[in-house]
């Protein structure tokens, strides 16, 4: 645990320092007989303690909890009660995964940071001032212009992106920072550099900053002003790390000297390992009871004043920071999007290359199809094949989607920006790149197949490929919305598209199609509506010959001149002309609703 107020700041280096980051808000943060428990157990089961009626405080804790947990106690801030909304917007918390998008560099992801949280007063020269003036303070100057790094392109260290995670909630303007486990997947140097650039910054700053921590190195621990010690959930020791092991001394566990402190008490605390559990538990608590009974514990339930803890209508005196316009978020979302467009391939440069090898193996294997009836089922396979399997490759979009979805998560849990942002911007980025993929997959697919060669003919095909597309990505959205799981998005995903193929009126007619499959899936299935725009634009303006001996498979009106009418073949799978406009609508329809229940989900998941 870090707090800024234990020490007198160095006047020397807060020198030139911009006051944005300066606490002079929150002098204190206390908290009376927090007690938490799961609810994520078994059914009859009773809920599991985690932490049990722990007082604190920290001079210059609470997130909003999971639904999974039940929270209750106290929490004060300058001695006044506050409610949650409030404590969030004046706190800010770092998972314990690093949640950076890989194609930014250092200074690119702490000024999209500032862009989506600082409000419009703050100057873009302002914005910029700070972000050098964290890049200093957190030792990454020399690394501003590195990629954080992507699986393909290496990036920065684990300790360097601790320590850029860090920084970009702390360009928000938080004034106290909750840390889950900084150190964790680092090594010991790494976990020494990320602590002790935080704590410099957190003296020059004089913020306040509570971190979970496992097992630091000596040196790391040392770096800690307050230690509050927990096992099974109940205090054990909170004070000054410096006065820790005169107190076990005091209790009869005295620390060796050549041991490192946090190990020490890690295995004084825990009951895990040890070969005589009722030892163990004989040992853990007689240190609760220790706790309970010492001075240090009185001294500290008397720092916190319990009539005011009480006092459900007392006021904090503090206000939330100002955020950026709703506008100037989606702005800084779709220029961050944009970057991480064309540097990251795994976003779209993949996609394209995919794309591009389908049109080019569809357009050599269905080669300059000739207009003749021997052609018609190789025309109708490859309208199918172009429509079902541009849509199935969406599935590609499922690892940059869960990329930005993590990012997301992080930052609203922050306060930064909801869920409406973040899916009008997602949705807008995509756009242009969809259509210029059905454009080139269009001009190599399109001509080297011989669909109907006129304008018109190709530009609907580029519009019933483009709404086939949006309609694709907006299902992958949705499938990673309800399960932001790489493997299980994917098996959705495909398992969605896979229905869709079988049920769209290609592989069994609508005529023949059993009622259930057409009733409950055929009608909302976008692949259906985009196959069958597809085939009138290609059947319905075009005649065909029949060959030689004139023995014509459809019977139309134009058989006596051994031709065929295209529109013979759309009515054997029952598709009628002049409905272009009301399937446009339905499959627009169908993509807004794909969006609208992924923005839904997005908005009512927490994690």
């Amino acid at each position: 645990m870090v707090g800024a107020g234990e020490t007198m700041p160095d006047v020397e280096k807060r020198a030139g320092l911009g006051p944005h980051l300066g606490d002079s808000a929150v002098n204190n943060l206390s908290w009376r007989s927090v007690a938490v428990s799961s609810n994520y157990l078994p059914k009859d089961a009773k809920p599991k303690p985690i932490i049990a009626n722990v007082d604190g405080m920290a001079k210059a804790a609470r997130r909003g909890a999971s639904r999974k947990l039940e929270v209750s106690g106290f929490l004060t801030v300058n001695d006044e009660p506050i409610s949650n909304p409030d404590f969030q917007a004046i706190s800010s918390y770092v998972e314990q995964e690093d949640a950076l998008i890989g194609s930014l560099t250092v200074r690119e992801t702490l000024d999209f940071a500032a862009r989506v949280s600082l409000p419009s007063s703050v100057t873009k020269e302002e914005r910029m001032a700070r972000v050098e003036e964290l890049l200093s303070s957190f030792g990454l100057r020399e690394q501003a212009s590195t990629l954080v790094g992507t699986p393909i392109r290496k990036g920065i260290s684990g300790g360097q992106k601790r320590r850029l995670s860090i920084a970009s909630l702390l360009i928000t303007g938080p004034r106290i920072l909750f840390l889950d486990e900084p150190t964790s997947g680092l090594d010991s140097t790494a976990s020494f550099e990320v602590v002790k650039y935080l704590k410099k910054t957190v003296r020059q700053h004089q913020l306040i900053v509570i971190a979970s921590i496992h097992q630091p190195s000596t040196a790391t621990f040392e770096l800690f002003d307050k230690l509050l010690l927990l096992s099974a959930g109940r205090t054990c020791y909170f004070g000054p790390v410096p006065a820790t092991r005169a107190y076990m001394e005091a209790r009869g566990t005295p620390m060796p000297i050549y041991v490192n402190p946090a190990e020490f008490l890690l295995n004084l605390s825990s009951t895990d390992f040890a070969e005589d559990s009722l030892e163990a538990n004989r040992n853990i608590e007689k240190l609760h009871t220790d706790w309970k009974d010492s001075e240090n514990a009185e001294r500290l339930a008397n720092s916190i004043p319990l009539s005011r803890v009480e006092k459900p209508d007392a006021s904090h005196g503090l206000e939330g920071r100002a955020h950026a316009s709703f506008f100037a978020v989606v702005l800084a979302l779709l220029h961050r999007s944009f970057i991480k467009s064309y540097r990251d391939v795994v976003a779209y440069g993949i996609r394209f290359a995919m794309y591009i090898g389908l049109a080019i193996m569809m357009g050599t294997v269905w080669l300059r199809l000739p207009a003749t009836q021997s052609s018609i089922g190789p025309f109708t396979n490859a309208i199918f094949f172009g429509s079902a399997f541009m849509s199935f490759m969406a599935v590609a979009y499922v690892p940059a989607f869960l990329e930005d979805r993590a990012t997301f998560i992080k930052e609203r849990a922050n306060g930064l920006y909801g869920a409406t942002a973040f899916m009008i911007s997602n949705f807008l980025i995509g756009v242009p790149y969809l259509f210029l993929i059905s454009l080139i997959f269009s001009i190599i697919a399109y001509w080297l197949n011989n669909f109907r060669p006129s304008a018109s003919g190709f530009f609907t095909w580029v519009m019933w490929l483009f709404l086939d597309l949006l309609a694709g990505e907006s299902l992958v959205v949705l499938m990673s919305s309800l399960f932001p799981n790489f493997v299980i998005a994917l098996a959705l995903t495909a398992f969605a598209n896979g229905l869709w193929m079988s049920v769209g009126g290609f592989l069994v007619s609508p005529e023949v199609l059993n009622v259930f499959w057409k009733y409950v899936f055929h009608y909302i299935d976008y692949q259906s509506y985009v196959f069958q725009g597809m085939m009138v634009n290609e059947f319905a303006h075009r005649t065909y010959s029949c060959g030689a001996g004139c023995q014509c498979m459809y019977q139309t009106e134009l058989a006596p001149q051994c031709m065929i009418d295209g529109k013979g073949v759309l009515a054997q799978y029952g598709y009628k002309e002049g409905k272009t406009g009301e399937w446009v609508g339905i499959l627009i329809g169908i993509l807004v609703g794909y969006r609208l229940l992924g923005w839904l989900v997005t908005h009512l998941r927490s994690t």
